[in-house]
């Protein structure tokens, strides 16, 4: 499985709860398509959100998060990172 990163850039003014409400969404329909969201972060003044993920593909990512009402904007692959 690949590492993605997603970038969603219309949420200004998202609460932590919102955010929580949001990723829990996408959890609970993940595993249809073999993805795993691991973390969420947002700057709700930006509106920028981002969700590190696991999945086979981006299009799989893009389905889960269709599917949960929150369209991404953009999906990069995190081919190499370090901790």
């Amino acid at each position: 499985m690949a590492k993605f990163m997603d970038v969603h850039h219309s949420m200004k003014g998202i609460t932590e709860e919102q955010l929580r409400e949001a990723h829990n969404a996408d959890l609970a329909i993940e595993g249809e398509e073999r993805v795993h969201f691991e973390s969420a972060w947002a700057d709700p003044e930006s509106g920028l959100v981002y969700c590190l993920s696991e999945a086979p593909s981006a299009e799989a990512i893009q389905r889960v998060h269709e599917r949960a009402g929150h369209k991404a904007d953009e999906i990069h692959p995190v081919p190499l990172s370090i901790q």
